[in-house]
């Protein structure tokens, strides 16, 4: 078993509803991918990339799974697209249902074709390292030989200006998935 750590995201509805409502589905569908050790709170977060478009709900969470990391991307593609997700006819950082992304398998350090764990982008996003570094603060990411803490730390520290492009809520939904 491995734990590996899942970003979750999504800007538009689906058909569960609202992206927390979304976020909240289909933390019980990774629930059947392993078990879904610890999860962080919701957050609201700014776009990056393609920037005319609603504002995101982000999560991470850790799953104990005996899936292979190729294995759990599948499963989780296969979830994105249970929920609407149509990434062939996407706009590449444009506005989605739901965003299912490996950011770390247990220290495996992997670069295939179509699957990169560690996430590539994982340390320049404060919307992802933000609910990582609530559930797994001190996990060194493998490649990089630094803490989740410690890239988020840095990133700040690198930030020019401090903005509410990552801020968290509570919401019932994901209280009660």
């Amino acid at each position: 078993m491995e734990i590996a750590y899942i970003g979750m995201g999504g800007n538009v509805p689906s058909s569960a509803g609202e992206p927390e409502a979304t976020l909240a589905a289909a933390l019980v569908r990774l629930g059947t991918l392993g078990r879904v050790v610890r999860r962080s709170r919701l957050y609201s977060t700014a776009p990056v990339g393609f920037a005319d478009q609603p504002r995101f709900v982000n999560a991470a969470v850790a799953v104990e799974t005996d899936l292979s990391a190729r294995e759990l991307l599948d499963a989780l593609l296969g979830i994105e697209r249970e929920f609407g997700r149509d990434r062939a006819h996407a706009i590449p950082n444009g506005p989605r249902t739901l965003d299912l992304d490996i950011l770390l398998y247990g220290q495996l350090l992997l670069r295939e074709p179509g699957i990169e764990v560690p996430h590539p982008r994982l340390a320049e996003r404060a919307f992802v390292l933000v609910p990582l570094s609530e559930i797994a603060p001190e996990v060194v990411v493998p490649g990089l030989n630094r803490s989740v803490k410690e890239l988020l730390e840095s990133l700040y520290a690198n930030a020019t200006h401090k903005t509410d492009a990552v801020t968290a809520f509570d919401s019932n939904l994901w209280a009660g998935a």
